[in-house]
């Protein structure tokens, strides 16, 4: 599940890209056209624009998503393992202190 998960990240980023690369040549065609062609030209950037925005939420969501499973999971590791927990984070804490005091 997580070999899906990434590729639709990766697609879902590539999409992004291809959009905005879309969207910037667009830009540059409208500031030397004038008229008609200006107009269809900005009616197109405005769907990109829409698309970009809809894939952003999309993309926000299943961020979301990933870090509510992570923390439920995190929540259910301590609640399991309470003592290899405080362990764990003693042991990061005098890391973290070591690294400090030596700066």
């Amino acid at each position: 599940m997580a070999r899906q998960s990434k590729s639709d990240q990766e697609e879902l980023m590539s999409d992004l890209q291809d959009v905005l690369a879309d969207t910037e040549a667009m830009l540059k065609d409208v500031a030397h056209e004038g008229g008609e062609m200006a107009s269809a030209l900005r009616e197109r950037i405005a769907n990109n624009l829409r698309t970009v925005k809809a894939k952003l939420v999309e993309t926000e969501q299943l961020v979301a998503d990933k870090a509510k499973v992570a923390a439920k999971a995190t929540d259910q590791y301590v609640h399991d393992n309470p003592w290899q927990s405080i362990g764990i984070a003693a042991g990061v804490g005098f890391l973290v202190g070591l690294l400090v005091s030596r700066r």
